[in-house]
């Protein structure tokens, strides 16, 4: 069982900025993809960016330019800044790890990102 701790969430004006953090209970290293997904009211859950053990990363075309995913190895934690936040970002933010050898993914509480004026 992987415990994910996420923190940063909160209310920012249009053009803002924010970072989110996921904190994992297990080593960077044993984890395979780390990603950050969000659910916006009435929508669905849907991927925002992936990082991956070798450090490849994937966005959604909404964040492109916008959001940086990272990771510090040493924390076991993973980031996601979020630069020129548009009201269309508010939603719940998800963090999501699949650890190595693991068939189940495991996905943190959430953390509410608000964007308004």
């Amino acid at each position: 069982q992987v415990q994910l701790v996420e923190s940063g969430g909160g209310l920012v004006q249009p053009g803002g900025s924010l970072r989110l953090s996921c904190a994992a209970s297990i080593s960077i290293f044993g984890i395979s993809v780390m990603g950050w997904y969000r659910q916006a009211p009435g929508k669905e859950r849907e991927l925002v960016a992936q990082i991956s053990r070798t450090g490849f990363t994937n966005y959604a075309d909404s964040v492109k330019g916008r959001f940086m995913i990272s990771s510090d190895n040493a924390k076991n934690t993973v980031y996601l800044q979020m630069h020129s936040l548009k009201p269309e970002d508010t939603a719940v933010y998800y963090c999501n790890v699949k650890p190595i050898g693991d068939p189940n993914a495991y996905w943190g509480q959430g953390t509410r990102v608000t964007v308004s004026s």
